[in-house]
């Protein structure tokens, strides 16, 4: 889906970053800055229950002439099966491939005609399909939406060339030193996990989904009533009950299985090293972190950007890079799901100094879990954390995306004036509480990719 207070963003990679970061983004929406009171600028939200299960959730805003569609489908990486990694994910991408009325040629026509955007991506948790159109062509813009949802053809060649475009761009991340070190941390963190592998897949799993699989997988998980719909923009209640309504009642509900979610952490502390030729080292250390629905979740946001995830008011930052100059980037970040994610201290720094940055950031971790946190700092992060909001919602698409988000995680439509009241309460023996209890100085996974030699941890270092 996570708590990082940083525009470094982690959303996670195995997980290619640049994806890992974006799903980080939607839970900084989540946590971070809401003017004081309550995000007073929303529109109004009507949420409804259809008869197939479908979960509308309506906000008009006329500002624009344009529509927004976000459908949120509880169809995330998680749910691959085991060999078929990246499953998810290929099936997503597949519904903008080709349909039973029109080719991949012929959408990317239409789309372009209309001057509209229809996107789709999973994540670990859940798939997305969106769409953005102009009102003057809502009709003919939904019309293609619900086709590329409930008509996809999944034609083979198209998937094959899908394939070979994320077999290319796996390649091409272990060429990236931070790719390269959060999927290591990753695979070794989760011993057992659902979250365990790349959503994107593997070299190896990628060419051994066929057709039937990727047909099998969507006719398990793509309905109404395991999916949420957000609609914002120039739209009215009336034209949803006229226009969307009738369409949105013909596509079918059917049970969805349920799959336990079993996952088994790390216990013991472990370091990986992997040699490059670089003059950077990436570091990652952590360990396992909470789910989206830990009660703790206010007191620990308050507490990691304390420790890292307030960019510059951050304590790491101010030991590894203001005070040492050792890093030009360093972050904390918890990366909570529907079930548990990590925490994560991640950072850069001269193969020479590998070693100390590691060291100062462990002292960081048992500083914060020894002594309360000062009022000034207390203060400061509640104040950001209110007053801020870096990530506003000045788009339609921030917006829907936002709506089906609190929606997935049970948060309810009145979030944003409570959320201001749960970091107000926060107090500096809460987060002293919930440092001795979620971070594990003591306990952690080391991802190291570096030129070893240099960074004096080959084995002729020792």
């Amino acid at each position: 889906m996570l708590l990082i207070f940083t525009f470094f963003i982690p959303q996670s990679a195995s997980r290619i970053p640049k994806f890992k970061y974006l799903i980080v983004l939607v839970f900084l929406i989540l946590c971070v800055g809401l003017p004081d009171g309550g995000l007073q600028a929303m529109p109004p939200v009507q949420r409804k229950v259809l008869p197939n299960q479908l979960v509308l959730l309506i906000c008009e805003e006329h500002s624009l002439p344009f529509v927004t569609f976000q459908l949120l489908i509880d169809s995330g990486s998680r749910r691959d099966p085991s060999g078929e990694e990246g499953l998810a994910h290929l099936t997503a991408k597949g519904l903008l491939l080709g349909t039973s009325k029109r080719t991949v040629t012929a959408i990317n026509e239409e789309l372009d005609f209309m001057g509209a955007s229809l996107n789709a991506s999973s994540g670990r948790d859940y798939a997305t399909l969106s769409l953005r159109v102009l009102k003057k062509d809502l009709d003919k813009g939904f019309d293609l939406f619900m086709e590329a949802l409930t008509q996809p053809a999944f034609p083979e060649e198209e998937i094959r060339r899908e394939v070979e475009k994320i077999l290319a761009a796996i390649q091409s991340a272990e060429d990236q030193p931070e790719v390269v070190a959060e999927k290591e941390f990753q695979k070794t963190l989760f011993l057992i996990s659902p979250y365990a592998h790349p959503i994107e897949g593997t070299r190896e799993s990628l060419p051994r989904i066929k057709q039937e699989a990727i047909l099998q997988f969507y006719r398990i998980h793509y309905h109404p009533n395991n999916a949420i719909l957000a609609v914002v923009g120039d739209i009215t209640s009336e034209e949803v009950k006229t226009k969307l309504l009738p369409r949105l009642a013909k596509w079918t509900m059917e049970e969805i299985p349920k799959v336990p979610f079993i996952s088994t952490f790390a216990k013991e502390q472990k370091t990986v090293k992997i040699n490059r030729t670089i003059t950077q080292a990436n570091i990652i250390l952590g360990h396992a972190g909470i789910s989206r629905g830990n009660p703790d979740f206010y007191p620990l946001t308050v507490m990691n950007y304390i420790l890292g995830g307030g960019g510059f008011a951050s304590r790491l930052v101010e030991e590894i890079r203001n005070k040492r100059g050792l890093a030009y980037s360093v972050a904390s970040f918890f990366d909570p799901g529907k079930y548990p994610g990590s925490f994560q201290i991640v950072l850069q720094t001269k193969n020479a100094s590998a070693r100390e940055a590691i060291s100062l950031a462990l002292q960081q971790m048992e500083r914060i879990q020894k002594e309360p946190v000062s009022e000034k700092e207390l203060e400061g992060a509640k104040k950001y954390l209110i007053g801020s909001f870096p990530l506003r919602l000045d788009t339609q698409g921030k917006l829907a995306n936002f709506l089906s988000q609190i929606e997935y995680f049970g948060l309810g439509l009145d979030y944003p004036e409570k959320y201001p009241s749960f970091i107000k309460s926060v107090t500096r023996e809460e987060v002293l509480r919930v440092a001795k209890t979620y971070l594990h100085p003591e306990n952690y996974i080391l991802v190291v990719v570096a030129n070893l030699k240099e960074a004096g941890m080959d084995e002729t270092s020792r």
